[in-house]
């Protein structure tokens, strides 16, 4: 902070030291404008590029557009922009930090974890925020299907699985969606509004452009820069005649099927051009896994996620410029301290989630143990010796456990043949595990869970792992009891929830309860402990617990 001037001294006070100065702009500049460029001579023609990288979202990117052109469209650029330009100028933010949330499409399985999109766009991306000063950091918290999770719970966790100071949200589930996941889309969209950025949401799909789900939703949201992109739609936008090689007499070719190398622009990735190694070379060229992209189509997918953001870099350096032409200090303008606080009540009325749950001033609250995780856990194991724990002198010994998964889990047999014998093999490994917190005998007692400030009371548990766990873990289990601030929580009471029908998940509360010692604090805090009756076959585990 700048010093108040003393009267009796007529020194000027010290002026803080502006990190973001004209010539790390000019340098950024000059580093978005030699990305752009490069990408617009990789793809047929910079007008295929536009196609292919703008305009394969649910809206069109224009950070040309004027108020006449649609206020969407401008409002939709005004907040990518807005998020790079506070980025750039907020003297203490040393990271551009984005994080993605979803399933085996975003961890990137059936190819090496090196290969995944995210980390093609951190390698493609941190030559501009170098140029800046900065690093440029993707967190992948994408996971398997082994742990049964799906599109419905796993957003609850956006706090926890990423960093709640991201800049940035992605989020991919689609093939498990089935046009079902507006409500989840809007829920996380809103939610993490709550966080101190403000991250825009983007959706990445692999299919073609389908705008049924989330059109309403991204008109709805165009101030809050939600979109989804559509990576085989990216493609076919090139030009490419997918159809007719595909249909055509001799030698047919499907570009989108399973192991096929080559997009029809490129036989293999820009960096796999310089491996010397011709099996790698040719993994890196194929397009489809099976469901799961390979090193092709996240190759795209980089580019286009890259490309757009390039360009609101661009439009950011402009605005900041004119201050510095102004003789202003632009940080007044962009610094992240400078940026409105969001409340619940100034988002746009719900259209899909439901309001109870959606419309909140905060984030859900959450403790998972599944990997990796990057953020803030919500609730938290309560200390066994602690004067507050309402269950102190119960036996209390849950232990945590991790899927102890090896260096070529969820590889691919290409991949895995290949790197097998190479020293650099470690760049293949995942970085997700299922996990839990666990007990099987009467002797592991209990575990007390504190939870956090709550807005509307809901808690509910996940299990590990599968599908339908809860159903013989907790819902059919006479060895399981529940309480919550020491009152015991009846099955009866409890539901499957978010994921109906014997699903991986209980909802313990719905709301606060309202009368009773359930609804006693005493010492401040809510408390749900899980006890253990009688010794079980199998041990019971519990991956999330969540709040709100």
């Amino acid at each position: 902070p700048v010093q108040a001037p003393n009267p009796a001294d007529p020194t000027p006070p010290p002026v803080p030291s502006v990190s973001f100065t004209l010539e790390r702009l000019k340098a950024v500049r000059e580093e978005s404008q030699k990305l752009i460029t490069m990408l617009e001579e990789y793809y047929p023609s910079k007008e295929a590029t536009v196609k292919m990288l703008m305009q394969a979202f649910v809206a069109e990117w224009d950070f040309d557009a004027t108020e006449e052109d649609g206020s969407e469209s401008r409002a939709r650029a005004d907040k990518l922009i807005d998020t790079m330009a506070r980025a750039l100028v907020t003297d203490d933010q040393d990271t551009f930090l984005m994080g993605g949330i979803g399933s085996s499409v975003m961890a990137g399985h059936d190819n090496c974890h090196y290969d995944s999109y995210q980390s093609q766009m951190e390698r493609l991306w941190a030559p501009v925020w170098e140029a800046a000063g900065m690093k440029f950091v993707f967190q992948n918290a994408g996971e398997g299907g082994g742990c049964g999770d799906s599109f419905q719970n796993q957003h609850f966790c956006v706090k926890q699985n990423v960093s709640p100071d991201v800049d940035i949200v992605h989020y991919s589930w689609t093939y498990f969606e089935g046009g079902r996941a507006a409500p989840e889309h809007e829920d996380l969209l809103r939610w993490i509004q709550m966080l101190p950025k403000q991250p825009p949401l983007h959706i990445f799909n692999t299919g073609k452009l389908d705008k049924g789900m989330d059109g309403e939703l991204t008109k709805h949201y165009a101030k809050y820069a939600f979109n989804s992109f559509y990576m085989s739609t990216a493609f076919r936008n090139g030009g490419y005649d997918y159809d007719a090689e595909k249909t055509r007499e001799k030698d047919p070719i499907d570009r989108f099927g399973w192991g096929v190398q080559g997009d029809g622009y490129h036989d293999t990735t820009r960096y796999g051009e310089n491996e010397q190694d011709e099996a790698r070379k040719a993994s890196l060229g194929v397009n489809m896994r099976n469901w799961h992209p390979g090193p092709m189509g996240f190759q795209l997918t980089s580019d286009a996620f890259t490309y757009v953001y390039t360009q609101a870099i661009l439009k950011a350096l402009d605005l900041i410029e004119k201050d510095f032409n102004d003789g202003n200090d632009p940080r007044k303008t962009w610094s992240a301290s400078e940026r409105p606080m969001l409340m619940k009540d100034d988002l746009p009325e719900p259209k899909q989630c439901d309001p109870e749950y959606c419309q909140v001033d905060e984030a859900p609250g959450c403790l998972n143990y599944e990997l990796p995780t990057y953020g803030l856990w919500g609730p938290r194991v309560e200390d066994p010796e602690d004067d507050l724990n309402p269950y102190k002198g119960e036996p209390q010994n849950w232990s945590i456990w991790h899927q102890n998964n090896d260096l070529w889990y969820m590889v691919g047999k290409q991949d895995t043949a290949v790197f097998r014998n190479r020293e650099d093999k470690e760049i293949c490994r995942h970085l997700d595990a299922c996990g839990g917190i666990s007990a099987q005998k009467k002797e592991d007692g209990m575990v007390v869970f504190r939870l956090p400030k709550m807005e509307v009371g809901l808690v509910f548990i996940c299990m590990c792992c599968g599908k339908k766990v809860a159903q013989e873990q907790i819902m059919e289990n006479p060895n399981i009891e529940i309480s919550y601030n020491t009152v015991t929580v009846e099955k009866k009471d409890m539901d499957y929830y978010p994921i109906p029908n014997g699903g991986k998940c209980v909802q313990v509360m719905k709301r606060f309860p309202t009368s009773g010692r359930q609804s006693e604090t005493p010492t401040g805090h809510h408390y749900m402990a899980i006890k253990v009756l009688n010794d079980m076959p199998q041990p019971v585990r519990i991956s999330h617990v969540v709040t709100l």
